[in-house]
């Protein structure tokens, strides 16, 4: 007994049932001995005691149960808030925690999304500003006179990067008083080159933007018409001239009209060409200028031959002069080599006849005075030798 009284101590929930169950046994044990009461009363006194010893043992057993119920129900009820306040603590550390970490997170991604901001602020200022040029440009191109001066802009920034100052005129007068939007200067037997700056984009946006076949066939013999029109205007103006060579350039500042030309009018670029006007594009107009810049500078070596060749001749003159003085340099060596050959002769020769000197094993003469004229003769001999 207990024993399961300590097992249910563990369990709130097992002793709050137990603790029912017991109040349901003591409302039964309280009829049970009501019934044994009544039966004692007709069964005698004496059963009457026994029985009701025997429920004051049942009651006091009953009690004390009930005692160690309401001490393990209370010792529950203490470890049960202590896990819930345990329980309660880790969570809100732990909810703590994670909103500190989502306060973080939350930070990091508030302040990414500002330089982000920050940057499609400045996207979208660089759009606006793309913007109002482009709507600039689009007003320079609606605008014939500001057109023209914009190709003429472009052709002059090309010239003036390509060719020497002296080479080029910008708005020159012709002989015939036409005046020309660049003239390039080639060197003589050369004729000089006029260039103009024309730029039909109304027929050329209008043959690209027709609605339907019928509309682009018509832009497209207007764009024709137009493209004819400056070239006759070109060769009228500027080949009869003089000192005019054929043939002119008509500057085009637009790659997509120069490829349009050629795609879908080569015969009129053909035409064009044989009236005495070539069409270029910048990058056509690039290659021509790198063209015409290597004939100046032919130009240049040709006028310049002369005084190369007499360069040329005082550079042999100092080569032949050179040669000259090596050849002499030489010949002191040579005769330096020999000077040294005979020096060398002669101190071999020296050195021999130190070595004879040296060799001779002279005794001790009994009168110096009588062999003295011996001693003479015999050096004598030896320098001889």
């Amino acid at each position: 007994m207990q024993e399961q009284l300590t097992n249910l101590g563990g369990n709130p929930a097992l002793l709050a049932g137990a603790g029912i169950a017991l109040l349901l046994m003591g409302v039964a044990l309280a009829l049970l001995t009501s019934w044994l009461v009544q039966r004692s009363l007709r069964a005698g006194e004496d059963g009457v005691r026994q029985h009701l010893a025997r429920l004051m043992e049942h009651q006091a057993q009953i009690q004390g149960a009930l005692g160690q119920i309401t001490q393990s129900t209370q010792s529950g009820q203490s470890a049960l808030h202590k896990t819930l306040n345990e329980r309660l603590d880790a969570m809100r550390k732990q909810l703590g925690d994670s909103l500190e970490q989502n306060s973080e997170k939350t930070g990091e991604s508030l302040k990414t999304l500002a330089e982000r901001l920050a940057l499609i602020d400045r996207a979208q200022k660089n759009i606006e500003i793309l913007s109002q040029e482009v709507t600039g440009l689009q007003a320079l191109l609606s605008n014939k006179q500001a057109r023209g001066a914009f190709g003429e802009i472009q052709m002059q920034d090309m010239v003036r990067e390509f060719l020497p100052p002296n080479a080029y005129a910008f708005q020159e007068t012709l002989s015939n008083h036409n005046r020309v939007d660049c003239l390039i200067r080639l060197p003589e037997p050369n004729d000089n080159i006029a260039v103009d700056s024309k730029f039909p984009l109304e027929n050329w946006r209008a043959m690209n933007e027709a609605p339907d076949e019928a509309a682009k066939k018509a832009a497209a013999r207007l764009f024709a018409a137009a493209v004819k029109k400056h070239v006759d205007d070109i060769a009228r103006k500027y080949l009869p001239a003089e000192r005019i060579a054929r043939p002119a350039l008509m500057f085009l500042p637009s790659e997509a009209i120069y490829m349009d030309l050629h795609t879908h009018f080569p015969d009129l670029v053909e035409k064009s060409f044989r009236a005495g006007v070539a069409i270029v594009a910048p990058t056509t107009f690039m290659a021509t200028l790198h063209t015409m810049r290597a004939v100046m500078k032919d130009a240049q070596v040709r006028e310049q031959a002369h005084v190369i060749q007499r360069e040329v001749q005082v550079l042999m003159d100092d080569l032949g002069r050179l040669d000259k003085r090596v050849h002499s340099l030489d010949n002191h060596f040579s005769q330096t080599r020999r000077d040294v050959e005979q020096i060398l002769i002669s101190t071999r020769k020296l050195l021999s006849r130190g070595e004879k000197i040296g060799s001779l094993h002279l005794e001790e003469p009994a009168d110096t005075g009588a062999d003295a004229s011996a001693l003479v003769a015999s050096a004598e001999t030896i320098t001889k030798t």
